[in-house]
């Protein structure tokens, strides 16, 4: 069925539907259109409408009862058009062939309702798969950092975007690039990780995975959310502006560059006292004159109306939708408030020139153009609708892989792992035979799900038990405690349990859920890095058993492992790895499957001392200036594999250390492995530059690579690296290249460096931009048998 549009005739006659024509370019057909728009027509253009938003105030969010309240109802709210709508399939458990039907059917009436008929742009969550009913669901993406493979993550994204594109979807709120800088922040288990060239590298492959399905991508939350003063969700940020350009926003510029977004969501961030959504030098003078981005950007959910209810800088709902669209915000979502009627009026009283919608009204067009919703052939129904499957194998396949390759083993004393087929086994710890316990907050399950429990799961979510009881038939489970609470009545049983096997293995960690609801997720902040409830007693009495202890912790955020746990055997971590989290888990300790995982985090070593991210100078390690000593247990980068591997040969291809400030520099090491099975080493690529006009991180990453290898076999690995990766922002707030010695390292992890490449950058100091080289190019290719010494 294809919708015919419900243009005026006269219009038609006239000509003046040449916004109609394909032939022309997507911001010539918008301004033809925007001319023929009244007032309420073009704010129609842009807001969202989420029709499922709960009013009784059992939704998800705070302050969302007092944001959608005075929503219009349906009729009203489309009878001028519609900009959006927001998370159809998001909002309850609905059959994905009946969402999508339902989902045309309120495209059709939009269509019909207004003089334009312009569909609506829909959006929904996707950052750990489309977030609807029976659709897979894959690992969090602090995953997707574990794994180092950009190359999987885009795949991922493909299907996500893929799914959604054949339910009727148009735009995904996803990836977010926020690095991580205080390990208490709920909302860690949402970033990629705490180094922005990882966050950045992998961010950029989920953005192409998403664009090239079909599907805008949306960065977010641009920027400086995640450095909030104490970890605090939504707190100010007391951020210079040098560790914002340095930290904060390469991620962003990556993945537009190297990407392709098409879409940003700013952060409900207030940075040195300015908030960002009405912050005109960031969303407008960086994001778009500097970066060069010309598509659309959309407000984090109810943050319009925040700047006068949460951060007391507009007097009321019309100023507050001046600030923001005075800054830079095109489109208001969930759903209609600020951009509505207070908006309207605003713009009629002279308080607000109207050629600021009109800017924000060109961008949406534009948008919508591109991705056919004008176009006369445009179809509500997407095609097959009635073939739509979210959870199929090649989902199941990739998210199982992916889980896999983001298990991290952090310790293995004495070779306890892989278990051995004879050994009786405890499994022992609340999240030990919890499904959920492998979902992140952002999940459908968690996030919807757990509101409509009649539904179930809409996907199989083995836990480790049922994982691992196919494995080992006899193993005897006792969960011991909960995730929260006091009740310690259980740890006798649990200890018992651990005293009579031959191996405990120790499952604790986080629930994942919104706002105080869970251990993890967004609003879920902590006060300190301590196991939740009383898991750290469980932890000590079973280790005080003496008998052998793999601990695992299933969390979205690294806690402090530490001396208390100094007695754990074997240590291996997961972050969220998704509803086949538990099989990979499961084939990771038995051995079936090699683990290569590296912490996108550090693990601290005590609860307190925070932050402690390895992106720190000198004054930020341990120092004899201070007793709190911040030095991780595990730091970023770390991973061990049930084989060895051999370095050698680390050099600088030519042999010269002379590094021209506007050239770039070839190094390269072999990789043998001296083991007897395969495995992936993760080789890691430092910079360090010990003397700098400003303090810089003793090591910061600037590229990475899996190099798979066979047993006795090698692998030449060779790095690229442009001067450009060595800029920083100056003491003058210019970004540029300084002259000097500096070292390249390459490493296991930021911690263990295995060679050390002197390297001096030459020229005059050298200034440069957005349009810099971001990445370091790498090459992995076969070298023969491994080495018997490490030659680096």
């Amino acid at each position: 069925m294809t919708s015919q549009l419900p243009v005026d005739d006269r219009l038609a006659s006239s000509g003046a539907d040449r916004w109609r024509d394909p032939r022309l370019r997507p911001d010539d057909r918008a301004d033809a259109l925007i001319p023929l728009l009244s007032l309420e027509e073009k704010l129609a253009q842009l807001v969202g409408l989420w029709v499922g938003a709960d009013a009784s105030g059992e939704g998800v969010a705070p302050h969302q009862t007092d944001m959608v309240e005075h929503t219009p109802p349906w009729v009203d709210a489309i009878r001028h058009g519609l900009g959006q709508l927001t998370r159809p399939f998001g909002t309850a458990p609905v059959d994905p062939v009946l969402g999508a039907r339902s989902l045309a059917a309120s495209q059709a009436q939009i269509v019909a309702a207004s003089r334009f008929g312009i569909p609506a742009q829909v959006h929904e969550e996707c950052l750990t798969g489309f977030a609807a009913w029976r659709a897979t669901v894959y690992p969090a993406p602090l995953s997707w950092g574990a794994a180092f493979d950009p190359e999987l993550v885009q795949e991922m994204a493909g299907l996500i975007g893929r799914s959604m594109r054949a339910a009727g979807v148009h735009q995904g709120l996803a990836p977010v690039l926020d690095v991580t800088r205080d390990y208490r922040w709920g909302r860690t288990e949402e970033t990629i990780g705490e180094d922005p060239y990882l966050v950045g590298t992998t961010g950029a492959a989920y953005v192409r995975g998403l664009e090239l399905a079909g599907v805008v991508a949306t960065l977010k939350h641009f920027a400086g959310y995640s450095a909030s003063r104490g970890g605090r969700n939504l707190a100010p940020v007391p951020m210079g502006h040098r560790e914002l350009a340095d930290v904060i926003l390469p991620p962003f510029e990556m993945a537009l560059r190297l990407g392709g977004a098409r879409s940003v969501m700013h952060s409900y961030a207030e940075i040195d006292g300015v908030p960002v959504a009405a912050d005109k030098e960031l969303l407008t003078q960086v994001l778009r004159e500097r970066w060069g981005f010309d598509g659309v950007l959309v407000a984090d959910y109810f943050a319009v109306r925040f700047l006068q209810s949460l951060h007391g800088v507009a007097a009321d709902a019309g100023q507050a939708a001046r600030l923001a669209l005075h800054a830079g915000i095109d489109v208001e979502l969930p759903t209609v408030d600020a951009y509505g009627a207070p908006l309207a009026a605003a713009v009629r009283s002279g308080a607000v020139p109207e050629a600021l919608v009109d800017r924000a009204l060109r961008r949406v067009l534009i948008q919508k153009i591109e991705l056919g919703l004008l176009d006369e052939q445009w179809c509500e129904l997407p095609a097959d609708v009635d073939q739509l499957r979210l959870d199929d194998d090649a989902g199941r396949s990739v998210a199982l892989r992916l889980a896999r390759q983001a298990v991290v083993l952090l310790r293995n004393q004495d070779g306890l792992l892989p278990l051995a087929v004879d050994r009786r086994v405890a499994l022992v710890g609340p999240v030990a035979d919890d499904p959920m316990a492998m979902l992140g907050c952002y999940t459908f399950p968690l996030h919807v799900g757990v509101q409509y429990r009649e539904h179930g799961t809409g996907v199989e979510i083995p836990s480790l038990r049922e994982a691992l009881q196919r494995l080992h038939p006899q193993l005897r489970h006792v969960a011991g405690t909960g995730v929260t609470g006091d009740d310690t009545s259980g740890i006798a049983a649990a200890v018992e349990a651990a005293a009579d096997a031959d191996v405990c293995i120790l499952a604790v960690g986080d629930r994942a859920g919104m706002f105080g609801r869970g251990t993890s997720g967004e609003g879920c902040d902590a006060a300190d890095l301590q196991l939740p409830g009383v898991q750290g007693e469980l932890v000590r009495a079973v280790l005080a058993t003496g008998n052998p202890v793999v601990l695992v912790v299933l969390s979205g955020r690294p806690y402090a492992l530490g001396e208390e746990v100094a007695g754990a055997k074997a240590i291996v971590q997961a972050f969220f790895p998704g509803q086949l989290g538990g099989q990979a888990l499961a084939e990771v300790l038995t051995g079936e499957v090699n683990p290569s995982g590296r912490l996108p985090v550090s693990v601290p070593r005590h609860a307190g001392g925070l932050p402690g991210t390895y992106l720190a100078p000198t004054l930020g390690r341990r120092t004899q200036v201070s007793s709190v000593d911040p030095t991780p247990a595990f730091p970023f980068g770390h991973g061990l594999s049930y084989t060895t591997f051999e370095w050698s040969d680390a050099e600088v291809t030519g042999g010269s250390v002379d590094w021209p400030v506007d050239g770039e520099v070839t190094v390269g090491v072999t990789v043998g492995n001296t083991g007897s099975r395969a495995g992936v080493e993760v080789v890691q690529l430092y910079l360090h530059d010990p003397v700098a006009q400003t303090t810089r991180p003793v090591v910061r990453l600037v590229g990475y690579a899996r190099v798979p290898v066979a047993p006795g076999e090698a692998a030449r690995v060779t790095f690229v690296v442009p001067a450009d990766i060595a800029s920083f922002t100056g003491v003058t707030g210019r970004r540029v290249i300084e002259p000097g010695d500096v070292q390249l390292r390459l490493g296991r992890s930021s911690g263990d460096p295995v060679a050390s490449l002197a390297l001096r950058l030459v020229g005059d100091e050298r200034e440069v931009g957005h349009h810099r080289q971001l990445v370091s190019r790498v090459r992995v290719e076969p070298a023969g048998e491994a080495t018997s010494g490490n030659r680096s």
